[in-house]
């Protein structure tokens, strides 16, 4: 009989699949109400939600691809629920900061702060795990 497998990483996939969907779906009610189909037509709220959503494509795959390798080397489930929220966490605060503020705002601050932390840890447990294999 074969092992089934558990993973945890793709919940985290799942829920950044979700805010996605989420953010994608705020770009395309911008673009309705306000009759702009391709750019940002100079509307900032249309501009803030663009750049919310790629924004979240530019650095959810890193972190899920990361967050992926280290638990294929076989870091702790806790390990991964930990850096795996960092990320969702992360980039909700940050979509979410962006969304209501054109300038500096706290939630993209401490958004972006904690998904490069996330994606800065699993890099180098990603390095550490073929560095010294079994450690962990």
């Amino acid at each position: 009989m074969d092992e089934i497998t558990y993973w945890v990483t793709p919940l985290y996939a799942g829920l950044l699949g979700l805010l996605l969907i989420f953010l994608a779906f705020n770009v395309s009610r911008y673009r309705v109400g306000l009759k702009i189909s391709s750019g940002d037509g100079d509307h900032p709220g249309l501009r803030r939600a663009i750049r919310a959503h790629g924004n979240l494509t530019e650095n959810a795959p890193i972190g899920l691809i990361l967050l992926a390798a280290i638990e294929a080397q076989g870091f702790t489930e806790i390990t991964i629920h930990v850096l795996g929220s960092a990320l969702v966490i992360g980039r909700m605060l940050h979509a979410f900061g962006l969304a209501r503020h054109e300038g500096r705002s706290v939630g993209r601050a401490l958004g972006i702060l904690l998904t490069w932390l996330m994606i800065l840890a699993t890099s180098l447990l990603a390095i550490y795990s073929v560095i010294f294999p079994g450690r962990f």
